[in-house]
């Protein structure tokens, strides 16, 4: 996997958005940009990228004083997203295989990445654009093999990602085993990640066992999570891990049939996958290169 160095120049940019988001103040904005120098100076850069980002943005909450410079952006997407639920809910329910139609939009859904893009990438029309072609869309991976995995059997968890992508999620996740599925959130505010709050939003609590994991990390750092959530994720036959945080993080762990649903939103995951930016990805760990 990369490391934190090949994704240092996104890494800039996601502070500098979240100084601006919080401030409309030169002061901090410069002030956030040294201590990135500092931090980058200090770190271990052949890390996941992902502890680069949790490091990164807890020193964004510092200096600007805000728990969660993301909360408006997400409660915007979160917005669009209840929004639009009648026509994609539709649009699944009516397609020729509504599982792979539940599957690509729920992928769709994670277009909602300001850690990836900022405002000025992605916005409510670039979501209407990706709606209105995804059947369409080629996929790498195999949805049918995913759809084998999740019917063999045993208990499953769910790793969400963004919020308002979560309410895309509950097109897929109630075509799940809800009885066998726990999903689960980031256990505190990092960028624009689903926490509980938004878990609750989208429905999801109404529908089956919702945990958080303890940490700010944008991914899964096994060891930066709550003994709670190690225990079902220990205990799981599948994880359906969604987004580029949790491949990032997960694609190396062994004996654990993963599976990661994601767009490949950047050069360098998408050049690890083999694949263009942009496309979406159906793949389990066993077929990581």
């Amino acid at each position: 996997m990369h490391s934190s160095l090949d994704c240092f120049p996104c890494f800039a940019r996601q502070a500098l958005d979240a100084a601006r988001i919080v401030s409309d103040q030169p002061e901090m904005h410069e002030q956030i940009l040294r201590r990135i120098c500092l931090l980058a100076s200090e770190m271990d850069l052949n890390q996941s990228p992902v502890v680069m980002g949790q490091a990164i943005h807890r020193m964004v909450k510092e200096v600007s004083g805000n728990p969660d410079p993301y909360r408006a952006i997400k409660s915007r997407f979160n917005q669009l997203a209840l929004d639009l639920y009648p026509k994609v809910k539709r649009l699944v329910d009516q397609a020729p295989d509504p599982f792979d139609a539940a599957v690509r939009l729920a992928i769709t859904g994670n277009s909602i990445d300001f850690g990836a893009y900022t405002s000025r990438d992605f916005n409510e029309a670039s979501l209407h654009r990706m709606i209105d072609t995804v059947l369409l869309e080629p996929v790498s991976g195999d949805i049918a093999i995913f759809k084998q995995a999740v019917n063999r059997g045993g208990n499953i968890l769910y790793l969400a990602d963004n919020a308002g992508e979560i309410i895309f999620d509950r097109l897929l996740i109630e075509r799940l085993p809800l009885d066998r599925l726990t999903v689960a959130v980031r256990g505190i505010p990092i960028i624009n990640d689903a926490t509980m709050e938004d878990a609750r939003l989208a429905g999801i609590t109404d529908l089956c066992t919702v945990i958080d994991n303890g940490s700010d990390a944008p991914g899964t750092l096994l060891d930066d999570c709550n003994k709670s959530f190690l225990g079902v994720f220990n205990q799981a036959d599948l994880v359906i891990a969604k987004g580029q945080g949790n491949y990032e993080t997960l694609s190396d762990v062994d004996n654990k049939a993963v599976f990661f649903l994601l767009k490949a939103k950047c050069p360098v995951i998408a050049a690890h996958l083999g694949c263009p930016v942009g496309r979406m990805i159906v793949m389990t760990g066993a077929h990581q290169s």
